[in-house]
């Protein structure tokens, strides 16, 4: 039921995360959907991160801001007693140490400053666990942009603690009452609203979906992670790349950020979807939200409403990228259930002193199972990216411990 897909030898995949191919594509998936005023848009977007990209000034402006502000690069941890008692050897890379307490800023920072070199004064954001959120209403006061956060009412109840923190930088934050309330409606939403702000906003999509070219420049933004992790690890290890690179996927950008490290190497990558999000797992290509991929659909193809504890897996689908990895057998993608999670999350608290996000639980509960059925072989190297910090899901954890 959970780990539906069986592990393929690694196939050589130099390129695999590159560009994109022609119009957006990774494979069968990607591309551009949209209406027509967004495609334009999505064409600036694209002409104006190409240009960024290969300019110094700005790579080096934007490692300039996730030093000195976000706080990079952030450490390998080796988790010491948890490891001893799995019998394997668990890094954890430690995205929960940035300002503000997620992966996410990485990107945003990334997005922020492209949006002040196209001369638009606002950002726009969909966020479900509120991490996305949180670092947008910062890089939008640290830059003097405004910033406006769509958010499902659910979220807003279960994330009370972000929706603050977003206040308070200045964000505003829209209610969606629409659907399921969650990040999906959101995300709809949030694309809805930036149809007539083209001119002056921009659309800070918060992971590797969407239409291109932000599943592409997403992941280039989070690609951080990935190669400081494998810098570290060649300091760190025998061997120089783990046997496994484990890391929860809901669109999947922590993931993507993490697998660009380590696609050209013989490390098995992992991705840890939650059991009623699983869009990898057990989707069916569709088209949302302006890309094509794999999507959890009824039988008469409509979009189904996904399920998680965790507010940022709650999503129905996969970014593109992690759909062609998938086909191409180089990625494995795994669910776990809501009690592995906060089971995980439990564990690494009392045996680690970290508190993780209950997205990041996900992943570390797929490593829990995976070394206590012996598919992990003992002695075996495990890097898993910690792509946030619990505080956010104390409230949701307090009702069930």
């Amino acid at each position: 039921m959970r780990d539906v897909m069986p592990w393929r030898e690694p196939v050589p995949l130099d390129a695999t995360m590159g560009e994109p191919r022609a119009r957006g594509r990774f494979g069968d998936y990607g591309g551009r959907y949209a209406p027509e005023s967004l495609v334009e848009a999505c064409r600036e977007v694209e002409e104006a991160f190409r240009g960024a990209w290969a300019d110094p000034g700005f790579r080096g402006a934007l490692a300039r801001l996730l030093a000195v502000h976000a706080g990079r690069p952030t450490p390998l941890t080796p988790a010491g007693r948890l490891s001893e008692a799995l019998g394997v050897r668990l890094y954890l890379k430690r995205e929960d140490l940035t300002h503000t307490g997620s992966h996410k800023i990485n990107n945003v920072l990334g997005q922020a400053l492209l949006a002040t070199r196209m001369g638009r004064r606002r950002l726009i954001a969909e966020t479900g666990a509120g991490q996305h959120g949180v670092a947008t209403a910062t890089a939008a006061a640290l830059l003097g942009l405004e910033a406006t956060v769509f958010m499902g009412e659910r979220d807003i109840e279960r994330q009370a603690l972000n929706v603050f923190r977003m206040r308070m930088l200045g964000a505003e934050v829209v209610p969606v009452t629409m659907g399921s309330r969650t990040l999906k409606d959101a995300t709809s939403e949030a694309m809805r609203h930036w149809v007539g702000a083209t001119g002056d906003s921009h659309y800070c999509v918060g992971s590797v979906v969407g239409p291109d070219p932000y599943p592409w420049m997403v992941r280039e933004f989070q690609r951080v992670i990935g190669d400081e992790a494998r810098g570290q690890c060649a300091a760190e290890l025998r061997t120089g790349v783990p046997d496994h690179v484990v890391a929860c996927v809901g669109g999947g950008s922590n993931a993507a950020g993490t697998f660009a490290g380590f696609a050209d190497t013989p490390a098995r990558l992992v991705g840890v979807e939650a059991e009623g999000g699983a869009g990898a797992a057990r989707g069916r290509l569709g088209v949302l939200h302006g890309c094509r991929s794999l999507f959890l659909q009824d039988d008469d193809g409509q979009i189904a409403q996904a399920h998680s504890i965790a507010a940022g897996l709650d999503y129905p689908g996969v970014g593109p990228e992690h759909a062609h990895l998938r086909d191409l057998g180089r990625a494995r993608y795994v669910t776990v259930t809501d009690d592995e999670a906060v089971a995980a999350a439990l564990r690494l608290a009392r045996t680690e002193g970290i508190v993780p996000a209950l997205e990041s639980a996900h992943a570390l509960a797929w490593v829990i199972r995976a070394a206590g059925s012996g598919e992990l072989a003992a002695g075996s190297t495990v890097l898993m990216t910690l792509s946030g910090r619990g505080d956010k899901d104390v409230s949701t954890l307090k009702e069930l411990l």
